[in-house]
């Protein structure tokens, strides 16, 4: 995501305070000297509040500069439709971290996949434990990957995860809804269902993510809680010990089956997971499932 840069400061010298550090109010001098250094010290005050405002007039140029040239920022695009005569098909989009309920539902998530080298392992832990999951799925691999998931959907929720994985926050408005577009097909065409949840690579929102979105009817489902595996890779009991004990009613929980040797802490420790939720009353849902209990 863009971020603001860091803009110095000029810092104008006091002037006044230097008049009186040299003596400006006159003490010890005649009284000639003493209307001498009044009036210098006038003087000299108006000069910084002159120079205060003329500060104040370019900073306000400078900005309705900016405004009128935000074409040069880097772009994190259109919130509205760039033809104003076609606005999205879709009149709003949801997005969720989590879902307040009262409910002890949790939706355990799964991104970057389906690959090969942990997708197969993953489901059959689920299958297993008999767990729903969502899985967001990238869209290339759906295809180069599809003997994966054969036989092995009824169970579970796919998302879309764009095309390639690429940042939708800067991409432009054409470019994001291919992303999604072309994900969408392949997911439907494997999966035999048409996903509805989003979830934008690295979380990342901007203008035509949304944007986009509306246009093909999705919503955006992020994360409340995600798997932190790198401060786990020695201490694998205490990621399961960490997860069950921050589950709350409506966490949606990041992981990834795919990626990152250490990811395999947490994939790992699912069994674990799972049971130790299930033992605080916990059931699984997907995120679909979890969002229209908030609808109800």
């Amino acid at each position: 995501m863009d971020r603001p840069e860091d803009r110095a400061k000029d810092q104008p010298t006091d002037r006044t305070a230097e008049s009186a550090a040299d003596g400006g109010d006159g003490a010890g001098r005649g009284d000639g000297a003493a209307q001498r250094s009044r009036r210098r010290f006038l003087r000299d005050l108006s000069m910084v509040g002159a120079g205060g405002v003329v500060g104040a007039a370019a900073a306000a140029t400078v900005d309705r500069t900016a405004l009128a040239d935000d074409d040069k920022f880097p772009a994190n695009g259109p919130a509205t439709h760039p033809d104003r005569h076609h606005p999205p098909k879709h009149g709003h989009v949801d997005v969720h971290w989590n879902v307040d309920t009262e409910k002890k539902l949790v939706a355990l998530t799964f991104d970057d996949g389906p690959m090969p080298q942990w997708t197969p392992m993953v489901l059959d832990t689920l299958e297993k434990a008999d767990v729903p999951a969502t899985f967001f799925l990238v869209g290339r691999r759906v295809l180069d990957n599809a003997r994966i998931l054969e036989g092995r959907t009824a169970r579970h929720e796919f998302g879309n995860h764009t095309w390639a994985h690429k940042n939708l926050a800067t991409m432009g408005v054409d470019a994001a809804h291919d992303a999604i577009a072309r994900a969408h097909d392949a997911i439907e065409k494997v999966t035999g269902r048409e996903p509805t949840q989003l979830r934008p690579p690295y979380g990342h929102l901007g203008g035509t993510t949304l944007l986009a979105a509306a246009d093909l009817g999705y919503d955006v489902a992020l994360w409340s809680l995600q798997m932190v595996e790198s401060e786990y890779v020695n201490n694998p009991p205490g990621l399961v010990t960490y997860i069950v004990d921050s589950v709350v009613p409506g966490t949606i929980l990041l992981a990834h089956d795919t990626g990152a040797q250490d990811r395999l802490v947490a994939l790992k420790g699912l069994p674990d997971m799972i049971s130790g939720l299930r033992a605080k009353g916990y059931e699984f849902t997907t995120v679909s499932e979890l969002v229209a209990e908030n609808r109800k």
